[in-house]
């Protein structure tokens, strides 16, 4: 079964957008939940631009799923997720400037850094996942950092997608299955939508989990979130 954790922060970046309280983010946790999410995800960054770290804390004890919280283990981060201690921590290695994650982590030469925050979280008793690129160099140099999964970076399958499925899809294929020779648990996330998530859920071997927020949100602007979510849910083929 690969289930489906939302990602809220853009909830967050309209509620900040105009002050206040609305949307509710709360709320939207509580909806996503009942509309048959998985899972809820959020990335707090130190500019609190969207989720606040504040926001991290007043839903963590809403979740009657799984929590996955990424970002960049800066110190600020990490206390965040030892404190809230959720089902997962994604580590993500994007800037503070960027507008949206852009890259895997280099797990060869930030291999000692990695082993030290993995051995952390996993001490917490927190399962630990890397975000990296498709690249099979780069997963086996992740499983010797003690990680309990990688999540790949598929924004170069969702720009490869109209114009050869075949091809976009292929690096991640090999992907997954280096991932399982290493004993690693897999997910998937960035740019992936309602038109591709189907073919590369029916293609990626051993997929876990899909972590998606942008696309849900937007989609749900047409099609109400309820209704997103269920066509996500038939589409990986969980309902």
């Amino acid at each position: 079964m690969t289930k489906l954790s939302v990602n809220v922060n853009k909830f967050a970046t309209l509620r900040n957008a105009r002050g206040g309280n609305m949307p509710d983010v709360l709320q939207a946790v509580k909806d996503c939940e009942q509309f048959g999410a998985q899972g809820i995800t959020v990335h707090p960054r130190p500019d609190e631009r969207h989720i606040r770290y504040q926001d991290v804390r007043d839903i963590s004890p809403l979740i009657t799923t799984e929590f996955n919280i990424e970002g960049n283990p800066i110190p600020s981060f990490t206390d965040l997720v030892l404190e809230v201690k959720p089902t997962q921590v994604t580590l993500v290695p994007d800037a503070h400037d960027v507008i949206t994650s852009n890259a895997g982590w280099d797990t060869l030469t930030f291999a000692k850094e990695l082993k030290e925050w993995v051995a952390v979280f996993k001490k917490a008793g927190i399962r630990t996942s890397l975000f990296i690129d498709p690249v099979p160099e780069m997963i086996r140099a992740a499983a010797q950092t003690g990680a309990d999964r990688v999540e790949l970076y598929t924004e170069s399958y969702a720009a490869g997608y109209e114009k050869n499925r075949e091809q976009a899809i292929e690096p991640y294929v090999v992907a997954a299955q280096t991932a399982a020779a290493c004993g690693l648990g897999l997910n998937a996330g960035h740019d992936l939508n309602m038109h591709n998530i189907g073919y590369f859920h029916r293609n990626i071997p051993g997929l876990l989990e899909v972590s998606i927020g942008h696309a849900i949100i937007c989609e749900s602007l047409y099609l109400g979130l309820e209704n997103t979510i269920a066509i996500y849910l038939r589409e990986l083929a969980i309902i």
